[in-house]
């Protein structure tokens, strides 16, 4: 497993009240410097912007830092409509097949 430091790690925007995603505004290398980064963006945000539930986490991503936000946030999006596709899958049982869909 990649060490912390130099693994790559999003910041994410997200509200908390509407569950909305404002998808990856950064990729920075090591958990520290995206900690320190956290803080930056959260430091510098607006009373108003917090007080609407808009917050910041960061998570281990499997780009190189610096990838353009906007193709990070593409492929995070990617990669969780694989898990919940995946999740789906074990979860169906066989004794139930499913819905029948017509086209």
């Amino acid at each position: 497993m990649t060490d912390d430091n130099s693994a790559s790690y999003a910041i994410i925007r997200h509200n908390i009240r509407t569950y909305r995603s404002a998808g990856v505004i950064a990729v920075i290398r090591g958990k520290q410097n995206a900690e320190s980064e956290l803080k930056k963006f959260e430091d510098s945000q607006d009373s108003s912007d917090r007080h609407e539930g808009w917050r910041y986490f960061i998570e281990k991503i499997a780009l190189k830092a610096g990838t353009d936000p906007a193709a990070a946030t593409q492929h995070r999006q990617a990669e969780l409509e694989g898990r919940e596709l995946k999740a789906q899958r074990e979860t169906e049982t066989p004794d139930f097949p499913p819905p029948h869909r017509p086209r």
